[in-house]
């Protein structure tokens, strides 16, 4: 698999710890698909692993919130947030 470009990791959390986006907790409100689907990433606990992670915004957020996540062991969730370039590309596809 080849990395996918555009995004940059932010943080590994517990599903349900405590993390904030843009100051909005991404446990609190509903996560909505976006249609990138899924990116590759890289893994940043196993060096030269790569997972999948999906594309989402932050359901009823203004303005619109963006990252990936991935759960990628059990109950540990990686989260991602787009570069400047990813997200004028994402928000032009949500327009």
């Amino acid at each position: 698999m080849e990395t996918s470009q555009g995004w940059e990791f932010i943080t590994a959390v517990f599903d349900g710890g405590p993390l904030l986006i843009d100051g909005v907790d991404v446990w609190g409100v509903g996560w909505e698909a976006l249609p990138a689907g899924s990116v590759v990433v890289d893994d940043p606990v196993h060096p030269g692993t790569q997972r999948r992670a999906h594309a989402y915004r932050l359901a009823g957020v203004e303005p619109v919130v963006l990252f990936a996540a991935g759960e990628f062991s059990n109950g540990v969730w990686g989260f991602y947030e787009p570069t400047d370039r990813m997200r004028r590309f994402l928000l032009s596809r949500l327009e």
